[in-house]
């Protein structure tokens, strides 16, 4: 496993990519993930803060998803029992307005098949929004529709939007995910951590 995942801190493959964003800048991959963890957290990409921390959702995103999760910041950083397997492992940049771009296919494509084998049967998944939905559960709907779905998909998979500040109205629009969707997954989150 530490083979793998310094093999991914060192890939490169998307450099010249990144120097041509609005962004401009170098790739840094972060790999945090080890076998034997009971939860995985499958993303999108890093933001603009895990770039430079280098630490996984070390941001207001990753504060809701560990407030979604109800665990705290020592849990959700301990490897053994989570990791944390984006889409695409580097801040993929900003465009000229400023929005996210997407995680370059390459990287899901390169690693995605390598560290499911490596990372094994975990029990619980959470594949937190639409690019982590269509590549994983091969979704051709929104990301409401599919988060609607979650029963489909538990115990061992839930669906879940981005837990961006930028989403806080489509919380507001779906009271339904705070009220029945999270109780189930803090439930199962308790169940495999146990």
């Amino acid at each position: 496993m530490p083979a793998l995942t310094d093999e991914i801190s060192a890939c490169r493959l998307c450099a010249d990519r990144f120097a041509a964003t609005h962004t401009g800048h170098a790739p840094r991959p972060v790999a945090w993930f080890q076998p034997g963890a009971r939860i995985r957290v499958i993303g999108q990409a890093p933001g603009l803060r895990v770039h430079e921390t280098g630490i996984p959702f070390n941001d207001r995103s990753g504060d809701r998803l560990r407030d979604w999760m109800g665990v705290d910041r020592e849990t959700f950083y301990d490897r053994d029992r989570i990791a944390v397997t984006p889409m695409g492992f580097c801040f993929p940049g900003y465009d000229a307005k400023g929005s996210d771009l997407p995680p370059p296919k390459i990287c899901a494509e390169t690693w995605a098949d390598r560290v499911d084998a490596a990372l094994g049967d975990v029990p619980l998944t959470l594949l937190v929004g639409g690019y982590a939905h269509k590549w994983h559960l091969g979704t051709k709907t929104g990301v409401t529709e599919t988060v609607e779905g979650w029963r489909a998909h538990a115990p061992r998979l839930f669906p879940l939007p981005h837990p961006s500040w930028r989403n806080t109205g489509w919380l507001k629009k779906n009271p339904w995910f705070e009220a029945e969707l999270l109780p189930a997954l803090r439930t199962r989150i308790s169940e495999v951590l146990a």
